[in-house]
């Protein structure tokens, strides 16, 4: 049988009161007798009963973080941050994708009404679809990416800021015709197309102005989904009917991968024809052939401060909304040459 709070008390000598104030915290025990507690709870195997505990306080000692998707490498990076980190504040994470069916958002959202989670991490890609456009019942909430929700408390990155100075950064290096892939669907619905896709080319757009360049829509590639096979689908197709850009700006390191798979099948030598740069700085990045230059920002951070504003709404439903922005940089690898 599972041991109990009264076992350990027994063992180590002590009340269950103190057993109970070592294992949830937040009251000062001797350090002799937390060892032998901690001893106590060790040699019983304790575990926790988190389903009567969160009877007593109202919290179940789990959130969820969902993504609009799970298999890319920046979904993984920032998941495995976010497991991590959550350990460390004593909540579990229940990781889900809604594959960007706002219908999925309601079902999490539902989920924390009935308590089985104390808050969400959200990752919607369009505010006009998601749970999001309305307050109504909206359980303690953190926005991460680039949806801007006024009502929500958020992080992200800057992503008008970034793209301009990817821009800005390849029309120093002499490229002109700069094809971006991963750009907005024109066929799509403009409220179900992503905010990410938005951003980005509209910071991409003012740096080509700034620079006296008229922004192209025959170098804009719009892809079914941010995957690499999504994008060497797309790309190849595109390079079918157009010809070479002088540099691709592709909006994910995920994307980019699948760029530099075409254009190496091609023949097509990088960046000595044809110049790339990604965003989000994988792990993978530094390890493409040859290894790629992209935007880089702080996973750890981004979730540390995701799950910072997550603990200070769960304390307090009623203050004001926040937002933190990450800090981004510019990683110069092999994959950008001056012209």
């Amino acid at each position: 049988m599972r041991a109990t709070v009264r076992d350990v008390a027994a063992l180590a000598g002590v009340s269950p009161k103190t057993v109970s104030n070592v294992v949830n915290g937040g009251v000062v025990v001797r350090p002799d007798t937390r060892e032998r507690v901690e001893q106590a709870l060790a040699q019983l195997d304790y575990v926790p009963n988190l389903s009567a505990r969160g009877l007593r306080n109202g919290r179940s000692g789990a959130i969820a973080l969902t993504l609009p998707e799970m298999s890319s490498a920046y979904s993984a990076e920032l998941a495995r941050w976010f497991v991590e980190l959550a350990r460390d504040r004593d909540w579990v994470v229940q990781l889900d994708q809604t594959a960007n069916d706002p219908e999925r958002e309601r079902q999490l959202v539902s989920r924390a009404r009935a308590h089985l989670v104390d808050g969400l991490v959200l990752n919607p890609v369009s505010l006009s679809a998601s749970v999001l456009a309305s307050t109504a019942g909206l359980p303690p909430t953190v926005v991460i990416g680039e949806v801007e929700p006024e009502h929500v408390d958020q992080v992200h990155v800057d992503s008008v800021t970034a793209a301009h100075e990817v821009t800005t950064y390849l029309l120093d290096r002499g490229h002109r015709r700069i094809a971006v892939v991963g750009a907005p669907d024109p066929t799509v619905d403009p409220r179900r197309r992503t905010a990410t896709s938005e951003l980005r080319v509209r910071g991409h757009d003012a740096a080509l102005h700034e620079a006296g360049v008229a922004p192209d829509a025959e170098l804009r590639v719009p892809l079914a989904g941010w995957t690499t096979a999504d994008a060497a689908s797309a790309f190849a197709t595109w390079l079918d009917t157009h010809p070479l850009p002088d540099a691709v700006f592709a909006f994910s390191d995920s994307i980019a991968f699948g760029v530099l798979h075409v254009l190496a099948a091609r023949g097509i030598s990088v960046p000595d024809t044809v110049s790339v740069i990604g965003f989000d700085d994988v792990d993978g990045a530094a390890f493409a052939i040859p290894a790629l230059t992209t935007v880089a920002f702080d996973r750890r951070a981004f979730a540390d401060a995701a799950l910072d504003l997550l603990t200070a709404r769960i304390a307090d439903r009623d203050a004001p909304p926040s937002t933190v922005v990450i800090p981004h940089r510019i990683v110069e690898r092999a994959s950008v040459a001056r012209r």
